[in-house]
């Protein structure tokens, strides 16, 4: 005896032959998903157009009295969001709003590697490397975009101790 699988489209209930192409479909969030993401297989046809149909969208967390501590968030279309800003447009004001810190990353097994330029100059209890150093002093710039980016303190040349700790000329 033998088992004879048959692929059907979850969107119309249309059967898929063997030669045709399944698309995965990941539902990240609907109104009725209630534990949590679900997957659906479609035909290519069915989700071609589905960039046409998207929506430019603003989603928020409202941190505020309601909802016991949690903060709620909110999906809404962007314009209706843009239209929320009476004083500057709000394109100017996202560009000047105060940075989110991410949250901060659990502490892993893994030892991270400050020599690389991936964490280099990232603040650290531990001895500064040579490599470490050479690698701030040669990619200053870059690695001071990645710092303000992650929300913590830049490299000042010109600070003696980040002079003294990164192998940098004393200032006069």
């Amino acid at each position: 005896m033998g088992k004879k699988t048959i692929h059907v489209s979850d969107f119309t209930g249309t059967v898929l032959q063997q030669d045709d192409e399944a698309v995965r479909v990941v539902v990240l969030e609907h109104p009725d998903l209630v534990a949590g993401p679900v997957q659906l297989d479609a035909t290519p046809a069915e989700v071609e157009n589905i960039d046409d149909a998207a929506l430019d969208v603003a989603v928020v967390e409202i941190h505020d009295r309601h909802g016991g501590g949690e903060p709620r968030r909110v999906v809404l279309t962007a314009s209706e969001f843009d239209a929320m800003a009476t004083d500057v447009p709000m394109a100017q004001l996202l560009k000047t709003a105060e940075r989110v810190r991410p949250p901060k990353a659990r502490k892993s097994a893994e030892k991270i590697d400050y020599g690389t330029l991936e964490h280099a100059g990232k603040p650290h209890r531990g001895r500064v490397t040579e490599e470490e150093a050479r690698l701030v002093r040669e990619q200053l710039d870059e690695v001071n975009k990645r710092l303000a980016d992650a929300g913590v303190r830049q490299i000042d040349p010109a600070d003696p101790e980040h002079a003294l700790r990164y192998g940098f000329p004393e200032a006069p």
